[in-house]
């Protein structure tokens, strides 16, 4: 069914949005608002796009008119921006703004939540398209709060009490040029490991989602092994289909999504077609576990010089 775009209605202090769903458990597509109008995003409808964030997890504006400077302007209504990364350089001349170019290996083909190997990942993501393949390319967004309602009761009451160790410095696949093996070079050049809830509680929704995904390596007071087999068990409730959004990019396309309580995947399936996507995210606090502990680090620094909520 097509809707037909029509004007935010303003209630009480939040704008009820213009939203059509896009899938069963994750993800909506927001109609009739153009981010770089002026006078567009007021408070009121700021506020009811963060509504919207934290009902549907994921949120697709089409058609979008932003440039770089629109980009960062939207993200910092949601909070203090990070720079582009610990590790991996940025756009020339835009400290915040990380290039996620499939020309120069940077694929994200694997199931992860944005830098949970600091202390305070971010809270929010903005990925805007540039450049798309005319096949492939799409993106995968994942709902953890509802694998974790997924989790059968036992094994959820087994998450409530897990660590987890994510780190930046593990073993990926095999660099397919020397371009990537440059990026892996970069994305290594500063070790972190940092321990995190396996549930965490979201500081603003209250619900408990499986903090996981690619960065998480071993948990606290498990061996490698059975490591290995409880966050493949976790992670599998976190990918099924009902769980997940698949996102197709048009150029000009801009998707928040809440990095607190998703996982993301990029398929690796549009050959040596053009990609370019343009990342942007808000600083995120120390996740919290269901018995009240923080997140600390293990190894490393607290990066400071990548996120303010690190002070």
């Amino acid at each position: 069914m097509t809707t037909t775009p029509a004007a935010p209605h303003v209630s009480g202090t939040a704008v009820d949005l213009e939203i059509s769903r896009i899938g069963g458990r994750i993800g909506a597509e927001v109609h009739g608002l153009d981010l770089a109008a002026e006078g567009a995003l007021v408070p009121e409808v700021v506020a009811g796009v963060n509504n919207a964030l934290l009902e549907h997890k994921a949120l697709v504006f089409r058609d979008q008119r932003l440039d770089d400077a629109g980009q960062l302007r939207f993200a910092s209504l949601f909070g203090e921006l990070t720079t582009a990364h610990p590790t991996v350089p940025s756009v020339d001349g835009q400290p915040r703004i990380l290039p996620v170019d499939g020309d120069e290996g940077i694929r994200a083909n694997h199931w992860h939540t944005d830098v949970t190997f600091v202390r305070t990942p971010p809270k929010a993501s903005t990925l805007r398209a540039l450049v798309v393949p005319p096949y492939g390319g799409n993106t995968l967004i994942a709902n953890t709060a509802a694998a974790y309602q997924d989790l059968p009761e036992p094994l959820r009451e087994l998450a409530d009490r897990l660590w987890a160790v994510h780190t930046n410095a593990y073993d990926y696949a095999e660099p397919k040029n020397e371009t990537a093996a440059e990026h892996r070079r970069r994305f290594v050049s500063r070790r972190y490991r940092t321990a995190h809830p396996v549930v965490r509680v979201h500081p603003e929704s209250g619900e408990r989602g499986l903090f996981i995904g690619g960065f998480a390596q071993s948990l606290v007071g498990f061996g490698p092994s059975e490591s290995r087999d409880l966050l493949r068990l976790l992670q599998s409730y976190v990918v099924r289909p009902e769980n997940l959004v698949r996102i197709s990019w048009n150029p000009g396309d801009l998707v928040l999504f809440d990095n607190r309580i998703t996982q993301h995947y990029a398929p690796d399936d549009y050959g040596d077609q053009p990609r370019l996507l343009h990342r942007v995210t808000v600083a995120g606090d120390a996740p919290v576990g269901v018995d009240g502990g923080h997140s600390y680090v293990v190894e490393g620094d607290d990066a400071a010089h990548y996120t303010p909520a690190a002070a």
